[in-house]
């Protein structure tokens, strides 16, 4: 173990073995950091925090702070992160709330950016990279493999789907579908994520399984509820995981979809 002599470490810290900790950086008590992990200079790691193994932590990150909700009064909450997890400069990941269960979430493998925000009660997957300055209001849901642009501002309550990707400077205030590729602003449906899916070893079969499924749900001018019934009812795309994950996705949407582009003709 190497703390710095000029870091605080609260007694009641927990802290695994091969951690190191730089200058001025400040761990409360409650926290608790896994095996091998490494913060840098500066660093705040609230009460609430719960780091994984061999996880780094660069200059001015804060995780684990305090909630900013007025509701908040002071309860014990978390902000868990994942094994290998690398969180650099000047991020800033709250802890949850109690009337939301008490915990934001983020997951193994994930690369959040520099001055990246992750508000509180958000959960966000395993393999999740969020570029400089993306945003997250409180209660969002970032699904495994998503992959959010920089200076992004993301409404409360939106949620975005594994392998999806959003563009750089998109305000988003509804739902982001799995696969999908999101851009402008506000943020509509582009396309797919060729690029995401191919490099993450996705079939051209299935690619094409995805891409039919879209063009039911964006481009065959049918409202969102008949589409559904039109994808649910062909076999062909409905023996695909991706579709049916899609389908499920969309039907568990409280804040409705991103709109298709008006970039495409009918």
């Amino acid at each position: 173990m190497s703390i710095d002599s000029a870091a605080r470490v609260g007694p009641k810290a927990h802290l695994g073995s091969n951690v190191s900790i730089g200058p001025f950086t400040i761990v409360e008590d409650g926290a608790v950091i896994g095996d091998g992990t490494t913060i840098a200079a500066n660093a705040l790691i609230g009460r609430g925090a719960r780091i994984g193994k061999d996880c780094r932590i660069h200059h001015g990150a804060v995780v684990g702070h305090e909630p900013q909700d007025l509701k908040y009064a002071g309860e014990e909450t978390t902000c868990e992160l994942g094994d290998r997890t690398v969180i650099r400069e000047y991020a800033t990941l709250h802890r949850g709330t109690v009337d939301a269960g008490g915990k934001t979430v983020v997951g193994s493998d994930c690369f959040i950016m520099g001055y990246v925000h992750i508000a509180h009660d958000c959960r966000v997957g395993n393999k999740v990279i969020m570029s400089n300055a993306a945003m997250l209001a409180g209660h969002c849901v970032v699904e495994d493999n998503a992959t959010l642009g920089g200076i992004l501002a993301v409404h409360q309550f939106v949620r975005m789907g594994r392998h999806c990707m959003v563009g750089g400077g998109v305000r988003v205030a509804r739902d982001v579908p799995p696969f999908a590729m999101a851009s402008h602003a506000p943020a509509v449906f582009v396309g797919l994520n060729y690029v995401g899916l191919k490099r993450r070893g996705f079939s051209q079969e299935t690619i094409a399984s995805i891409d039919k499924a879209y063009q039911v749900i964006y481009f065959s001018k049918l409202n969102l509820r008949q589409a559904m019934e039109q994808l649910k009812g062909t076999a062909t795309l409905m023996a695909c995981p991706e579709v049916q994950q899609i389908v499920t996705f969309i039907e568990g949407s409280k804040r409705g979809m991103v709109a298709r582009t008006r970039l495409r003709e009918e």
